[in-house]
């Protein structure tokens, strides 16, 4: 889809490479431009998380403080559709690298510069990670346990959905230059991107005061809940609708609950009934009651059953090589790869002409 496509990635670390994965995925060249001694997450398990989010890309080392190397980038960039950079505002700018410096050599260049502020806001310029993103967009807020305290998430959800808006913005103004001609600057925000999902839960403190989302989907309700089962673990019961709620009932023998829809619903009495029962059975029994009843509920997978699960595996979502596991940014994705550059493997790029 989007070969011919060059990208020149000079984002580290993980929201800016995991955009330029999902390009990657769809075709396109990315050649990583790293510091001399590397991004700084080949250091981290032992470069498996570099290699999660950088492999089908091709790595050149640059010290871009120096004049010289500062040119090599640039003659890279003359043959590129699109640059990504995650630096704090200004940076690309005093290395000589910004865009203003880079269309004067390029002007259909698509520049995009991800940050987690913007480039011009009261916060541009503070330092922040995944959670500061999650916790200033309102997002986090979302996510506490039975005491009202927000849950440390283990997932960076933040970065990856910047990341996912980023990619999304590039082939959208792909598109826009292919009818027009002309390329353009994206600052983007990972708040922003963030925040873009909280739509639902704005509109509802707004014009109701509930401050927690959709009543129905956000756990005050027992037929959308998470529940323990008898062996500690968890299932997801998802019976909006009528029809499931009735199929689960009819399931677990409790035709008596049939009537308690929808209202009753959210009374403590019921949901407490409901936690009863799924502590009736363990996880694998009502993994099979819900592949045989069309109820919604499906179990709560760790992570090693999912490495296992039948789904992943029957979509193609997962690949293994060399005892590592990457993960496809697209289902059905032809163009994937999945090579992992040394540091500076692609230097010959820039000693002799880059196309």
């Amino acid at each position: 889809m989007l070969e011919g496509i060059r990208v020149i990635d000079f984002s580290l670390y993980l929201p800016g490479p995991y955009a330029t994965l999902r390009l990657a995925d769809f075709g396109a060249e990315v050649v990583k431009i790293e510091p001399s001694k590397g991004d700084q997450i080949r250091q981290m398990a032992n470069e498996t998380l570099f290699a999660a989010n950088n492999r089908g890309k091709k790595s050149v080392a640059l010290d871009l403080k120096l004049e010289s190397e500062k040119e090599k980038a640039l003659e890279l960039i003359k043959t590129a559709d699109v640059v990504v950079e995650s630096f704090r505002p200004g940076v690309m700018g005093r290395l000589g690298l910004g865009y203003d410096d880079v269309r004067e050599i390029n002007p259909n260049i698509i520049y995009l510069s991800l940050t987690g502020f913007g480039q011009n806001s009261s916060l541009s310029h503070r330092g922040s990670h995944d959670l500061n993103y999650l916790a200033m967009s309102g997002m986090l807020s979302q996510i506490k346990d039975d005491k009202g305290q927000p849950v440390q998430p283990t997932h960076t959800m933040a970065d990856l959905i910047g990341g996912m808006v980023a990619s999304e913005t590039i082939l959208a103004n792909l598109l826009k230059r292919e009818r027009t001609g002309s390329g353009t600057y994206i600052d983007l925000a990972i708040t922003d991107a963030v925040f873009s999902m909280m739509e639902n839960h704005m509109m509802l403190s707004t014009v109701a005061n509930v401050g927690t989302g959709i009543p129905v989907l956000n756990g005050s309700y027992a037929n959308y809940r998470i529940y323990e089962t008898k062996d500690q673990q968890f299932v997801s019961l998802g019976a909006l609708e009528y029809k499931f709620w009735n199929n689960f009932c009819l399931a677990v023998g409790q035709e008596d609950w049939l009537d308690h829809f929808p209202d009753q619903l959210k009374t403590p009495k019921v949901i407490k009934q409901l936690e009863q029962l799924f502590k009736t059975r363990t996880k694998a029994e009502w993994t099979t009651i819900g592949e045989e009843q069309d109820c919604c509920l499906f179990p709560v997978l760790e992570i090693d059953e999912v490495l296992k699960s039948d789904y992943i595996n029957e979509r193609g979502l997962l690949h293994q090589e060399d005892n590592l596991s990457y993960v496809q940014t697209h289902y059905d994705s032809k163009a994937t790869r999945f090579d992992v550059a040394e540091l500076a493997e692609h230097n010959r790029m820039i000693t002799k002409d880059p196309n």
